[in-house]
């Protein structure tokens, strides 16, 4: 059974920092890419990072560069979203979701291209 997991959510103050998990399992892990995305009620979900996971290529939406990194640990089947200088506007549920190998470095985190999803972690940055 494919299963994409996130963890690590919570509530922070401004200026604070968080670290998602997403651990997978139930696909080879080394031929998907991983992207994360963010959805705030009433609104569109939309991503802003992924990975390949083959190669560690990784992406960022200009929103995010700077302030998130993702990164995977093969071992585990799990990547992580380090999330700094966090806002009140990124206050929102999380998901990770997996796409076939180099979807990300084509296609970014276009969300049609995601087969697999996770259920979500809530992030509340308070000002």
């Amino acid at each position: 059974e494919v299963q994409l997991v996130e963890s690590g959510g919570g509530l922070v103050q401004a200026g604070g920092s968080l670290r998602l998990s997403c651990a997978a399992s139930g696909f080879p892990f080394d031929d998907y890419d991983i992207g994360w995305f963010r959805q705030a009620p009433g609104k569109e979900r939309e991503g802003f990072s992924c990975i390949t996971i083959g190669d560690g290529s990784s992406y960022y939406a200009d929103s995010e560069k700077g302030r998130f990194t993702i990164s995977s640990d093969n071992a585990k089947n799990t990547v992580y979203l380090q999330m700094n200088s966090l806002k009140p506007e990124d206050t929102d549920v999380y998901y990770c979701a997996a796409a076939d190998r180099y979807y990300c470095s084509g296609y970014g985190w276009g969300i049609i291209g995601y087969d697999y999803w996770g259920q979500g972690t809530q992030v509340t940055v308070s000002s």
